[in-house]
């Protein structure tokens, strides 16, 4: 037990922490962003002792968007108030997903040419997927929850593949939470659109 302990105690904290953060995020609260940033500093360690390195390089990335999402939340783009759940604007469907394509064979070049990942497809792709992921949650865009569904199911069989059980069993769960969180946040959406109508 005490082997077990030692050798998943940081999985098992990234867990916890991962199960806060996405309960929170479920419930569209700031809170998120503080829990977030222990989750993803933490992270960088297990991430590193996994050899999953885009992984880990990720959670920096995660680090500045934790600061750059709480700032937009508690004030809108443009409006000095809780900036509102919103639409993914359709103008950057096309120009974000040639982003996330390039950045993902980016990754995925770097990741087999400078390490030993034996996982760089999968490691690329959802790296690259959680960049726009992130910044669509920063944005407080609905569709986020999409974004997350797809990366969800990837990283959970990943992170089996690569020992990280507790962290493989939280991202089954997230898939879950995501369905849940997407039809929650667009009832959210029309409250929030039926109160104050434009």
């Amino acid at each position: 037990m005490e082997e077990f302990l030692a050798t998943h105690w940081l999985d098992m904290l990234t867990t916890v922490l991962g199960l806060a953060y996405i309960l929170l995020e479920y419930r569209a609260s700031i809170w998120l962003w503080a829990v977030g940033f222990a989750m993803q500093s933490l992270g960088i360690v297990l991430y590193y002792q996994k050899g999953l390195y885009a992984d880990c390089g990720m959670e920096f990335y995660y680090l500045f968007m934790t600061v750059y999402g709480y700032f937009r939340w508690i004030r809108g783009a443009k409006q000095k108030k809780a900036l509102p759940i919103r639409h993914f604007p359709k103008r950057l469907v096309l120009p974000w997903g040639l982003a996330t394509l390039a950045i993902w064979g980016f990754i995925y070049f770097l990741l087999v040419t400078f390490t030993n990942s034996n996982v760089p497809l999968a490691d690329s792709f959802t790296t690259a997927l959680s960049i726009v992921g992130i910044w669509a949650l920063a944005n407080k865009y609905l569709e986020q929850w999409l974004i997350w569904i797809t990366v969800d199911v990837v990283t959970s069989v990943l992170y089996l593949y690569k020992d990280i059980p507790f962290k493989a069993s939280l991202y089954a769960l997230y898939v879950v939470i995501a369905l849940c969180g997407y039809f929650k946040w667009e009832r959210m959406m029309k409250a929030d659109e039926t109160a104050s109508p434009t």
